[in-house]
């Protein structure tokens, strides 16, 4: 009886995936929002409008960042010491590609 368990089709996405999207876009928009106001006028040398790249690009990656956090569900999901090394490394994952999220968002301005 396992092996008909285990083969049984799971989907792709979990009913939570519009959620964590959103989440992780709200958590960029946050976080470079805070760069971008911080900043001031800017350097003189960029764009007129240099805050646009960084306001549209960096909360997009936060919600594909929140994307692969609902693909690797089933991973963490996982029973004993393997479902908690999925959730660290997850999460790990995350603060990772937000990091490269803001890097990307604010490249040719803030990070030459």
């Amino acid at each position: 009886m396992t092996q008909a368990e285990n083969l049984t089709k799971r989907p792709l996405f979990t009913s939570a995936l519009g959620k964590r999207m959103l989440i992780g876009a709200i958590i960029g928009l946050i976080i470079v929002g805070f760069f971008v106001i911080g900043a001031g006028n800017g350097n003189p040398e960029w764009p007129s409008n240099w805050r646009v790249k960084p306001l549209l690009l960096t909360p997009f990656l936060g919600a594909m960042i929140g994307l692969c956090f609902d693909i690797t569900e089933p991973l963490r999901q996982m029973n004993g010491w393997l479902g908690r090394a999925f959730w660290i490394l997850s999460i790990l994952g995350y603060f990772i590609g937000l990091w490269l999220s803001l890097i990307l968002g604010l490249n040719g301005t803030m990070w030459n």
